[in-house]
């Protein structure tokens, strides 16, 4: 592989003005696609196959007028303080409101509160229901807009109007908190080169491959339904590993640079070698992504391809656009003090050597204090708990949140987490065995009230409101949805099943929930096969798993930590502290262990490199890692700096996997593979290297290393 890499380095640098031309090409027909085939994405998540999915199918073919799979909305009415709703001028302007809600384009139904008896015992506030037509994925931006011109109808009359509901989930947006990432990575850049011109490209192939990527998702979109959140992973990731991949390879084309190779030899050297640690990382990361499609939940798979694709994009990138941008910098890259960044000509050892020999010299106790202190951040996640986002966690700007604080203030935490179950009988039993039904729940622990509300056309399928008296996030609603659900086959004759958008996360969390383990098997069973490959070693990789294994529980015991104990809430603006978003967990498994790989393959790869090449075991470690120190940790501030940019967007589920991936890069670049790996890879000694003699014989050799450029240099002179 090293001497096709070097092959394709050489032929980019020297036909950069075709290859640049090719880029820019592709940018600009993306681009232009995106802009005329993007559509609004869905900000809802679905599974098929779960129960609540099942029973809103049923209804979709037996009674359709109940509008089982439409967004909702509920509108909630609050009198000024001291007032009633039920006084004239209040309940005129409510059912002004109503009626003018009732006519709206996308709306089927809007529920008079006076009609429903929606108020609360002091009549100080009120609720309409609002059915729409189409899923929350097709309410259009004029049907929120006119539900907004609606509610201002009773806010001119003095009442304090708020809405929640799936009808009013916009479009996720990145914003100008995040620019704040690229400038510090920018700056890491500067510092790391000390020129300009060298800190610019991994900056320009980032900003087209982010282009590509992000807009390939958006043609995607026209064509398929996909989550509001797939282009924002696809942005944050393809810009965190297309400026770390550039950074390793131009660190390469520097150094060899500085060894005396000419311009275009040194980036065939610089692709032929650092840029096979690129093409296996990025294998990594595109495994560990792609491999969410094994789950069989289809907004994680999108989210999971849009991301590895934009990850391949950026692979290739590096490898062809970059080395042309080589061409065009020429040695401009070595800035005026045209010094190597790895350190390689000071005359006083590098900071990466120094700390490397202080490892060498007491790898027990460096050791023992990394893992101890891992392991005393992972203790919260041991009571890690699990919910799909609510209103109740969304912004206390926001009007959803203001209207679910109103309900729960109101009329109790568990009308925001209403329950529709579904009696299914024979033909004209439905209302009959509905009533039977109601019965049973209203006796079950944590109802507040069972109420049949509907019977279809021909008698045989009936639906119930259930008001929970716990919360839609509440363990209480959980254990009350399975207690519901064990009522089926309970009356002769009638099936139960429940549903509702509370129903409906309960599934999708148990599902994300039973897919991790078999999930985290096959990724870290796939990569670990690739980095035997890699390393032709099986202590290498099996060091690798671990050493992820440790990030991800430290990562998650910190954001258990954030995010559901409230702790330094307020520096990282949580608002509402509360479960971890369900679809988290299983995101950082596959993300942190591509990126973690990302580590140590170019980290490990250069002390296998020494080792190939004839240095001892310690030395191998040593001069590996001292070369490759300096890079790594750039590498890791700059994506730490990508990722933390997206903590401060509003949204929960931006603002929680933008947190998780930053610290988790945190722990397993600085923590596991700068003080872990030197430490273990010491005390292994040669042994790291073993490979049983008939494995070796059948793992091919992809020499990554550039051993096959090192003979043939040899050959040469």
């Amino acid at each position: 592989m090293a001497t096709f890499l070097h092959r394709l380095g050489r032929t980019a640098f020297r036909r950069r003005w075709a290859i640049a031309v090719v880029w820019l090409v592709l940018l600009g027909a993306t681009v232009v696609g995106a802009l005329t085939l993007a559509k609004p994405a869905s900000g809802t998540f679905e599974i098929p196959g779960t129960p609540a999915q099942q029973a809103i199918d049923l209804l979709g073919e037996r009674f359709p007028e109940a509008g089982a799979g439409g967004a909702t909305a509920r509108v909630v009415f609050a009198a000024p303080p001291g007032r009633s709703v039920a006084e004239d001028q209040y309940r005129q302007a409510i059912g002004a409101t109503v009626r003018e809600l009732a006519g709206l384009e996308q709306v089927r139904l809007a529920t008079d509160p006076f009609q429903t008896q929606a108020l609360n015992p002091d009549a100080t506030m009120a609720y309409s229901q609002v059915g729409f037509t189409v899923s929350g994925a097709l309410v259009t931006d004029e049907s929120r807009a006119a539900l907004n011109r609606a509610m201002d109808t009773a806010r001119g009359a003095g009442l304090t109007v708020e809405a929640s509901g799936d009808a009013l989930l916009a479009q996720v947006t990145t914003g100008p908190a995040e620019v704040v990432g690229i400038i510090v990575a920018a700056l890491v850049l500067v510092i790391t080169f000390g020129s300009l011109v060298a800190a610019g490209l991994p900056l320009l192939t980032a900003l087209v491959g982010i282009g590509l990527g992000v807009s390939g998702v958006f043609i995607v979109g026209g064509f398929a339904d996909l989550s509001s959140y797939t282009p924002v992973l696809a942005l944050m990731l393809g810009l965190a590993v297309a400026i770390d991949y550039a950074l390793f390879i131009v660190s390469r084309y520097r150094h060899e640079l500085a060894a005396g190779r000419d311009p275009e030899d040194a980036a065939g050297h610089a692709v032929g070698t650092a840029g096979s640690a690129v093409v296996f990382a990025g294998l990594t990361v595109v495994i560990a992504l792609a491999g969410l499609s094994v789950i069989g939940i289809p907004f994680l798979t999108q989210m999971g391809l849009a991301a590895a694709g934009t990850v391949a994009v950026s692979v290739l990138l590096a490898l062809t656009l970059l080395p042309a941008l080589l061409g065009f910098a020429g040695d401009k890259v070595r800035g005026k003090r045209g010094r190597d960044p790895e350190g390689s000509d000071a005359a006083k050892p590098a900071l990466g050597a120094r700390w490397v020999g202080f490892i060498a010299r007491r790898p027990v106790p460096v050791l023992l204090a990394a893992l101890i202190a891992l392991g005393v951040i992972a203790v919260p996640a041991f009571d890690l708990r699990l919910s799909m986002p609510s209103e109740g966690a969304a912004s206390p700007e926001s009007t959803q949140r203001k209207a679910y604080d109103l309900i729960a203030q109101g009329f109790g935490p568990g009308v925001n987490g209403q329950l529709t179950v579904v009696v299914d009988t024979a033909a004209g039993a439905a209302r009959q065995a509905a009533g039977q039904v109601a019965q049973r729940a209203q006796g079950l622990p944590g109802v507040l009230a069972a109420i049949p509300s509907a019977t279809n056309p021909a008698g045989d399928t009936a639906l119930l409101t259930v008001i929970p008296a716990s919360a839609p996030n509440d363990t209480a609603t959980e254990d009350l949805v399975r207690a519901i659900r064990d009522l089926d086959g309970a009356v002769p004759g009638a099936g139960v099943s429940v549903t509702g958008l509370t129903a409906v996360n309960i599934d999708i969390s148990q599902r994300l929930d039973d897919a991790l383990a078999p999930y985290l098997a096959v990724v870290v069973g796939l990569a670990f096969l690739l980095l035997v490959l890699v390393f032709r070693s099986l202590l290498v990789p099996l060091k690798a798993a671990l050493g992820f294994l440790l990030s991800i529980a430290a990562t998650l015991g910190a954001v258990v930590a954030v995010f559901q104990w409230g702790w330094l809430a307020e520096v990282f603006g949580v608002d509402q502290p509360g479960p971890v978003i369900s679809f988290l967990p299983i995101f950082l498994v596959g993300i942190v262990f591509g990126l973690a790989m990302d580590y140590q393959v170019f980290l490990v790869t250069r002390m296998r490199e020494e080792h190939v090449h004839g240095a001892g075991p310690t030395e191998a470690v040593t001069t590996g890692f001292a070369h490759g120190a300096r890079v790594v940790t750039a590498a890791a501030l700059i994506m730490i700096s990508v990722f933390a940019g997206f903590v401060f967007s509003p949204e929960v589920f931006v603002k929680a996997i933008g947190f998780g991936l930053a610290i988790a890069v945190f722990f397993d670049a600085i923590v596991v593979r700068m003080v872990i790996v030197p430490a273990v890879m010491t005390l292994l000694g040669k042994a790291a290297w073993w490979l049983p003699r008939w494995l070796d014989k059948a793992v091919p050799n992809v020499d990554i290393e550039g051993e096959a450029l090192a003979k043939r240099e040899v050959v040469d002179a």
